[in-house]
């Protein structure tokens, strides 16, 4: 009968050997120890959608739906900046209610800015008031019979001096000009300077 011989491992063999128990050891004690903890979620970041306003204030009525309920001064209607500028010219102002023709319009004002310390018609005029649909239909029908001029653009009414009026006065054709917008009219002493007037603030 035939002897076996026992023959020892290459060193490569060797090498594999000991490569596989470390890593069945390594399995063992991965299976002996305790399972890690799961790690809290962290608070979600607010979502962007449209739920992502619940936090935002909301804008106060009186911003929005509400407006102004400030009086009209002869410093309020126009920018406070060109208050500020007729002022540091000496300029002062003179104030009466707002008319148009013979009619004067109750919450309304008017205004002529100039230097009165000298005799000079380098003023500027400017006014604001409230009007309903009913008296801005009348306030306009009542110039136009006086033989005032009515243009119309997607802003609102313009009716202005008869440019026959002028005697050089006004800028590119336009004098006094009045302004009907949506529940107020204003004036200028030139259709341009209707720019200037804002409203009360």
């Amino acid at each position: 009968m035939m002897r076996r011989t026992r023959t020892r491992p290459t060193r490569s063999r060797a090498a594999v050997l000991a490569t596989t128990g470390a890593l069945a050891m390594l399995a063992l004690a991965g299976c002996s120890s305790p399972a890690p903890q799961e790690a809290e979620p962290s608070p979600a970041a607010p979502s962007q959608g449209a739920d992502s306003d619940t936090n935002t204030p909301e804008p106060s009525a009186s911003t929005t739906d509400t407006p102004s309920t400030a009086d009209p001064t002869c410093e309020n209607i126009i920018p406070q900046a060109t208050a500020d500028d007729f002022t540091s010219l000496g300029w002062t102002y003179q104030k009466e209610d707002f008319r148009v023709g013979a009619t004067a319009l109750e919450g309304g004002i008017q205004c002529k800015w100039g230097d009165t310390k000298i005799a000079s018609d380098r003023v500027q005029i400017f006014g604001w008031a409230p009007i309903d649909d009913d008296e801005a239909r009348t306030a306009q029908k009542d110039l136009v019979a006086a033989g005032w001029k009515v243009e119309k653009d997607a802003t609102g009414t313009y009716v202005t001096e008869n440019p026959d009026w002028l005697n050089g006065r006004g800028a590119e054709g336009y004098g006094l000009t009045y302004f009907f917008g949506d529940g107020y009219v204003k004036l200028a002493d030139t259709r341009q300077s209707l720019i200037l007037v804002e409203g009360p603030r």
